[in-house]
């Protein structure tokens, strides 16, 4: 049986009682999943509502304030009377009726004396909570508060005792005679989707895992490592390295972007390689000395069509000091084991300039197929069109492949 709330009588509904709920199970989802809400209450007679942040712990939902705010001094002398308000909006509901749109959501409403928490280990329960909250693994990423940081915070604790949760879900609700108006009517889903991170300046590392965001092993950039090269997931901290590695014109003699020539036009490349990673759309390396760490060029996946098991390698960059190494034969190698091995593709595939033949030749080498030709495919940075030509490997020509690539490092 489920397990529900008390009714009182702020809590009853008085109207559309059908989308009323009192169980505990809905409470703490839609505590759980929100981020923000918002905390009603007096002051001096007049009503007051601030946006803050909150956790729950059980059955109690805890709520960032400031010492010096009128949440935290109306708390002082045996807490404050509250009414907490959070709702996730799910999507806008358009009818023909003007009067009918309506939304789909899920709100709770929570009532009681909100008491300031004095015990400090409880303080600090909280504190973390409200950290892990934002993402599991923060607390351990970032400096604690500390005394005059604390003495600063009133962390408020809120009995769920009085909660609703009220919801809406579903179509569009016309009267019938306006059901042969010609207007549109339907849903509109809404969803928060987080963007890319924005760095502060300064940081070095790459954005953490622990992030919000859609996650998949196709769109990860996992570290891997052989006995030429080490391929790091792409980061700030790799920017000087890069422009120092790649500092040879020949490099990006055929690549569609021009060669960074400072420090922040290499920064905005990487940057911008973060952008198009959490877009699922070019998932990028770095490569780098196992033994020193050096950096020695760049590579990546790009083109994840995770449905259909086919993925691009491409945007490879080696510094000229490393041609004719082990390290680019490595860096497939590796790509290819975890394109093939470990996502389970079935399909690889390169495009290269047509006017690249050192680049052809080092793809043929690496036992994928000529597929043709792609006229016009990309616009090179002097604005003309390049013609690129198509190589792919599939995972029944796989096996074969990386028994050649195995005897070529072996002897290399």
């Amino acid at each position: 049986m489920t397990d529900l709330y008390q009714l009182t009588e702020r809590t009853t509904a008085t109207r559309n009682r059908d989308r009323m709920h009192y169980d505990r199970d809905s409470a703490h989802a839609i505590l759980d999943e929100a981020w923000d809400c918002t905390v009603a209450f007096v002051v001096d007679g007049e009503p007051r509502a601030l946006p803050t942040l909150h956790v729950r712990i059980g059955e109690t939902l805890y709520i960032h304030a400031s010492t010096g705010g009128r949440l935290g001094l109306t708390s002082r002398d045996g807490g404050a009377r509250v009414c907490v308000s959070v709702t996730l909006l799910d999507g806008l509901v358009y009818a023909r009726s003007q009067f009918h749109h309506s939304a789909n959501y899920r709100s709770l409403v929570a009532h009681g004396t909100a008491r300031p928490v004095t015990d400090e280990a409880e303080k600090a329960a909280a504190m973390t909570a409200l950290v892990e909250k934002l993402g599991a693994g923060r607390a351990a990423d970032s400096r604690p508060a500390n005394n005059r940081e604390l003495a600063s915070t009133v962390v408020l604790a809120l009995p769920l005792t009085e909660v609703s949760v009220r919801a809406r879900a579903g179509g569009v609700v016309d009267e019938p005679e306006d059901l042969p108006l010609p207007h549109w009517a339907g849903v509109l889903p809404l969803q928060r989707v987080a963007g890319p991170p924005q760095s502060d300046a300064g940081v070095q590392s790459a954005a953490p895992g622990y992030l919000p965001q859609r996650r998949s092993p196709w769109t990860t950039a996992a570290p891997m490592r052989g006995k030429h090269v080490a391929l790091e997931p792409l980061a700030p901290a790799h920017v000087d390295g890069l422009l120092t590695a790649l500092a040879d014109d020949e490099v990006w003699e055929f690549l569609p972007s021009p060669k960074p020539r400072t420090h922040e036009e290499m920064a905005e490349q990487v940057a911008l390689a973060a952008e198009q990673q959490w877009a699922g759309g070019r998932i990028s390396w770095a490569q780098c000395d196992p033994a020193t760490g050096e950096v020695m060029g760049m590579t990546s996946y790009h083109d994840v069509d995770e449905e259909k098991g086919a993925l691009g390698i491409g945007h490879t960059i080696l510094g000229r000091r490393w041609w004719r190494t082990g390290v680019n034969t490595e860096a497939k190698l590796l790509l290819l084991e975890r394109a093939f091995v470990v996502l389970g593709a079935e399909r690889v595939f390169w495009y290269t300039d047509i006017r690249n033949e050192r680049s052809q030749r080092a793809i043929a080498r690496l036992g994928a197929s000529r597929d043709g030709v792609i006229r016009r495919h990309r616009l090179r940075p002097d604005g003309t069109w390049r013609d690129s030509v198509l190589f792919a490997m599939t995972v029944d020509e796989w096996p074969a492949a990386r028994e050649r690539l195995r005897t070529r490092l072996a002897a290399g």
